[in-house]
């Protein structure tokens, strides 16, 4: 609000040196209706602010169109490197978590080793009967249950990556053809766990001649050498 004030030389709004003076009201509240004053450029409360034009978001080129085709497929390699490098870690945690479940495993059973060696040489003297027995099959219960897994057999094939053979002999019947090595005498049993060999098994070994492939039975035919009966001529 600007009112104008008369100087001393009577000119409205100009005072003794001609210079105008303006006053300017800066109440909030109208002196006169009492309702709140907004000042200029400022939206009073609770009023709407006045919408402006509406902008057009919408793609106008085939331009915009292929850049936001690029821009999606981006985004979409993007999440499925992501997606494949956590499937990946995941595996990799798994694999990892299995692995020292293995070793822990190993380590347990390894300690056992020797008590089985005691259950094995009890029970072949007959000893292990009784309360002993019941003991001895509860640990051998436990192992089992743990992965652990014995090999090492008469006449099972010798295996230089299982068996540690101490004595080796050629049987009689052998003869000048080809030859097999197998095993004679389990001396001490060998143990593996899931891939790892815990120990192998100490056995002797001896040559004996490869058997021969076993002849059919006789009276047995082939069904497609059977000679057909002769048809009547006409």
């Amino acid at each position: 609000m600007i009112s104008p004030y008369d100087g001393p030389n009577g000119n409205a709004g100009v005072d003794g040196e001609g210079e105008r003076i303006v006053v300017r009201d800066r109440r909030r509240i109208d002196p006169v209706t009492g309702e709140v004053r907004t000042p200029g450029g400022e939206t009073p409360p609770g009023a709407t602010p006045a919408a402006g034009p509406a902008e057009d978001t919408a793609p106008e080129t085939d331009a915009e169109l292929a850049e936001l085709a690029a821009q999606v497929a981006e985004r979409t390699a993007d999440l499925q490197r992501v997606t494949a490098e956590y499937a990946n870690y995941r595996r990799r945690v798994d694999r990892d978590r299995e692995g020292v479940l293995v070793s822990a495993r190993v380590q347990f059973v390894s300690e056992l080793l020797t008590v089985l060696d005691d259950l094995d040489r009890a029970e072949a003297h007959g000893d292990l009967t009784g309360a002993f027995k019941s003991v001895g099959d509860k640990v051998v219960g436990v192992v089992t249950k743990l992965g652990l897994e014995a090999f090492g057999a008469e006449g099972e094939l010798f295996d230089p990556s299982l068996h540690e053979a101490v004595q080796h002999d050629t049987a009689e019947d052998a003869g000048t053809g080809p030859t097999v090595t197998v095993i004679s005498t389990v001396l001490r049993r060998g143990y593996r766990l899931a891939d790892r060999v815990l120990r192998p098994a100490m056995v002797t070994v001896v040559d004996r001649a490869e058997q021969a492939e076993t002849a059919p039975p006789p009276g047995t035919a082939d069904t497609a050498a059977v000679e057909q009966p002769p048809t009547d001529s006409a």
